[in-house]
């Protein structure tokens, strides 16, 4: 038992070790990485198909982590050049050292927004650091509004949780205030932006959120 802890504890830190390479590495790119991480169909490709022609295309690249496919990859492909696909195979998560080799294949010269499009996935992802500045937990409105309490851990370590899909709303009795409250139990300073891809509502204060993120980074 010993000896298997002990395992464990070196693959962390092994991780651990790769992600703040990758970390220096976009520091001194002066690129701002975020970490996107939900359970599958929330909307994280499409928020990204919306976000990165707002924000300039030529500033802004995705690490697209998916079990199988390229299809997300070739979505993102429409409004930006610098994408990669980082397939998993069984991996239910994305590691820094995959990270690591794709930003082997991206150009980072100019390089504003790094989008890490995590495997879909609450719970895997949380324990790895990949070298990003900030994560983005992505909660949708269809898959209920028990998710913080359910999975905390995934909100506890959040800078920022983006309600999407709030439309539905209504259509589903998708109570807000109970995420609020859960919210305020876990992580009660991160900020909770409300927004729908499908209709715009909200979208631009995601947008100013991420730019102020920038004018921080250029800051300090």
């Amino acid at each position: 038992m010993k000896t298997r802890i002990q395992v464990v504890r070196n693959v962390l830190q092994a991780n651990d070790k790769a992600a703040e390479q990758n970390r220096l590495r976009l520091d001194e790119a002066g690129a701002l990485a975020l970490n996107l991480i939900s359970a599958p169909g929330s909307g994280k490709t499409t928020l990204l198909e919306k976000s990165i022609p707002a924000l300039g295309s030529d500033r802004c690249a995705v690490l697209v982590g998916d079990l199988q496919t390229s299809r997300d990859a070739e979505r993102l492909a429409s409004v930006t050049e610098r994408v990669v696909q980082i397939n998993t195979g069984g991996g239910c998560h994305l590691s820094a050292n995959q990270v690591s080799m794709g930003l082997e294949r991206l150009a980072l010269d100019g390089l504003e927004f790094l989008f890490i499009e995590n495997v879909g996935n609450m719970v895997c992802p949380v324990s790895f650091d990949l070298g990003e500045h900030l994560r983005v937990a992505l909660l949708s409105v269809p898959e209920g509004d028990d998710k913080v309490a359910k999975y905390p851990t995934l909100f506890q370590t959040a800078d920022c949780v983006v309600l999407n899909k709030k439309d539905l709303v209504d259509v589903l009795e998708f109570d807000v205030s109970r995420v609020r409250e859960d919210l305020a139990r876990v992580n009660s300073a991160v900020p909770f932006l409300q927004l729908s891809t499908k209709t715009g509502e909200g979208f631009d204060q995601w947008v100013r959120w991420l730019r102020s993120l920038r004018r921080v980074k250029e800051r300090g």
